[in-house]
Parts: structure tokens; sequence; C-alpha cells
């Protein structure tokens, strides 16, 4: 089955640093592909294709993985399950993929999107945010982008926790439903004293 999203990749014949370093040379990333069935398939992707899809899909939409095994193509329903860059170059260094059944359920940590400013700000509170995403459990093709939170009608020492969360059909969170995940605070008494010197002349 192909996904709307397809990346082409290459199943590597040689593995170690030496070779990994050639192949960045060549705008190739070192890469594994942990397929449903266990497998570890070492591939090498071509960085501009990598970005793009990466930019398309996250690590939270399926698309299809082609591997050319010795001019043999497979292809794999994939997820992007964990890039890293180089520390200052910002450039990718080694790519997982990891390969799902659509009829089982997965584990992803999805993005949290905070919008609009709580009217509780407005009256002087402070918006306090404490993760940047949340893990849901569904099947993959169910998995939603990111979940986009309303902050708007949020007042001062209100709060919004993982069960409050409005998700897709036949998804569910995988962590504790009580845990906050944005709440609007009352300035404290050193951030008030502090504001105050600063107006200070």
């Amino acid at each position: 089955m192909v996904m709307g999203h397809m990346l082409a990749v290459t199943k590597r014949t040689q593995c170690g640093k030496g070779h990994s370093g050639r192949l960045r040379a060549n705008n190739l990333i070192p890469g594994i592909f942990y397929s449903p069935d266990g497998k570890n398939i070492p591939v090498e992707a071509p960085v501009l294709p990598l970005e793009k899809i990466l930019a398309a899909v996250g690590h939270t939409t399926v698309f299809t993985l082609e591997i050319d095994d010795n001019a043999q193509k497979i292809i794999h329903p994939a997820l992007i399950w964990q890039v890293q860059r180089h520390p200052y170059k910002k450039a990718f260094t080694h790519i997982d993929f990891y390969g799902v059944d659509l009829n089982k359920e997965v584990k992803i940590d999805v993005p949290l999107e905070f919008v609009g400013t709580p009217r509780g700000v407005k009256l002087g509170g402070i918006l306090e945010t404490y993760r940047e995403s949340v893990r849901l459990a569904g099947k993959p093709m169910d998995m939603p982008r990111r979940i986009t939170i309303d902050v708007s009608s949020m007042d001062i020492n209100s709060s919004i926790a993982v069960k409050d969360l409005q998700l897709p059909p036949n998804v569910s969170t995988a962590c504790e439903p009580h845990f906050v995940i944005v709440s609007v605070l009352t300035k404290s008494k050193e951030e008030i004293l502090d504001e105050a010197s600063q107006e200070t002349p």
C-alpha cells in the first residue's frame, strides 16, 4: 500500500563511522529501518528528499518508504522515528525509520500547538506550558499531525490537563490523564517587585 508521501532509500552494504562519513560527504544520510517483524535494515537516504518528507509528515504521519535492495524495490508504511543532527551545523547525521502495521496500535508523541491569548494573561497573569507533546495511542493512519489547544478562554488560576484534550476518533491518550499541560498563573511577589524596579527611573 502506497501512502500519499514517499521517500526512496537504498539498503546499505557497509557500516561504520568511516563509511557514514563518506555518505554524508555525498549528501546521503545513514539510517536504520526497523521493520514490524523485528528486522533492522541499514539504509542511506538522500538529504534533500529527506528534508522534504520530514517537513511534510513530521514524526506522526505515515508515509511510504521505498527500499532499494540490490535493484529490488520493497515498500513499507513507516514513520520517521528519530532524527540526529550535527550539534551546530544542524545537518542530518543519522535517521531511524519505524515500520508500522496499519492494523495495529502504536504510541506516538504528538506535538502540541497553543493558539490564542488567554483572558487571564490580559488581566495580568502568566501563561505556563509544561510540555510540548503528548503521547497518544491509536492506529497509525488515525494519528493527528498535531493537537491544537485554544487557550484564549483561560482565566487566572485555570489549567488544561491531558484529560481535557479534544482528540480525533479512535485515538486515546497514553499518559497520565490528570497531568497538567498548560496553566495561567498569577504573578509572583518577586516578579511584581522586579517589574516595579525596572520601571523606577
